[in-house]
């Protein structure tokens, strides 16, 4: 049956829509604060106030003036992006008019990244994420009901993530809990268990976003020359945790645990589990606790997001990548306002029935999320 819209390979490309009829989901898309001093400081104590303005915020990694590599953009940011006198993200306003409006968005999942994630000084960062999610609400949830917030943690104090988890347990607002994937230590550690059965016991999703600071390099081996190579290095570091949530033990203590990993695209995944499944079998008494094959774990409890793409050269590729990982595992997403933001007419380059598109676009997300009016 042929979907209601028209589909990427019957366009023609140079008569490029207005508008997108096709309602979707958007699964990661970035905010920031306009002013921090007039958005962020009502929700900060005097003291954090203080500590900003002499000190800064200090990201757990060896470069004194943050990231190691230039973004391929100012802000890494579409250059259209910008609101008048504002940052790309910081406009509810000017979101509207250029993204949720005419993309059709349903639901806006919002990821912020500035935030006091990754940060050295512990009692700073949790106060700097609750303010973030504090903001989030009175900027954006409570003005626009199609955008929905992320629980930002300072997931390297675990006591300070579960009581933010369990503040904001049950706020329609929110609909995940927000992670990094360069975290100092593998996230299958013990020293992060109770973060991730705090949100499951809040019937949260665990969003796990591309970047952070760890205080390592991305690579095993140290630090890469380029910013391509970084962000190329975004699906290892998914890869890397996503195996460590697995071998640890985390989803066979956890079952109600999901997880959404989140801007590595996602065609890895398959060669991933393969390989874990092969080892699991020769090598399983070494971990007894791991008592199914990896694969089964990561079918039940693990989702995807879309962004960035995967465009192999025979694009009908795709098709058996996504077979296997599942149409219901993955999430759409534009990644707005970013430079490599993936339009909806142009992310899904193959041909697929409707109940395929209606599951890629929308409900996949519907059905993870189960989002809630507010009061």
């Amino acid at each position: 049956m042929t979907p209601p819209t028209v589909q990427v390979l019957d366009r023609n490309d140079t008569a490029k829509p207005a508008a997108n009829t096709l309602a979707i989901a958007d699964c990661d898309v970035h905010v920031v604060p306009g002013d921090q001093k007039k958005e962020l400081f009502p929700f900060l104590e005097k003291r954090w106030q203080d500590y900003m303005a002499t000190y800064g915020m200090r990201p757990r990694q060896g470069y004194a003036n943050g990231p190691a590599y230039p973004k391929g953009q100012p802000n890494a940011a579409r250059r259209d992006a910008y609101p008048p006198g504002g940052m790309p993200g910081s406009s509810l306003t000017f979101m509207r008019e250029q993204h949720l409006d005419p993309l059709n968005v349903q639901m806006a999942v919002l990821n912020p990244l500035r935030t006091g994630q990754g940060m050295q000084n512990l009692e700073f960062a949790t106060a700097f994420s609750r303010a973030i999610n504090d903001w989030q609400v009175a900027e954006w949830t409570s003005k626009e009901p199609r955008t929905k917030a992320s629980v930002v943690v300072t997931y390297e104090d675990t006591p300070a993530a579960v009581k933010e988890i369990e503040a904001r347990a049950g706020d329609p607002n929110f609909v995940q809990v927000l992670l990094l994937s360069r975290s100092a230590e593998p996230f299958g550690q013990k020293r992060y268990w109770d973060m991730f059965e705090a949100a499951a016991a809040a019937g949260l999703p665990v969003g796990i976003h591309a970047f952070g600071y760890g205080g390592a390099p991305v690579t095993g081996g140290g630090w890469p020359s380029y910013y391509l190579e970084e962000m190329i290095g975004h699906a290892q570091c998914q890869q890397a945790l996503l195996m460590s949530l697995v071998m640890e033990g985390v989803f066979e203590r956890c079952p109600d645990l999901k997880i959404v990993l989140v801007e590595a695209g996602f065609a890895w995944l398959p060669s991933l589990c393969w390989r874990m499944d092969k080892l699991w079998e020769r090598m399983r008494d070494e971990i007894p606790h791991v008592k199914r094959r990896p694969s089964d774990y990561v079918r039940d409890q693990v989702w995807l997001t879309t962004q960035p793409m995967e465009e192999p050269e025979f694009k009908p590729h795709l098709l058996d990548v996504v077979k296997w990982i599942g149409w219901d595992r993955l999430l759409f997403a534009t990644d707005y306002p970013h430079w490599d933001f993936d339009h909806p007419d142009h992310a899904l380059q193959v041909r697929v029935t409707e109940e395929q598109q209606n599951k890629f676009f929308l409900q996949n997300a519907m059905d993870l999320y189960k989002p809630r009016p507010v009061a």
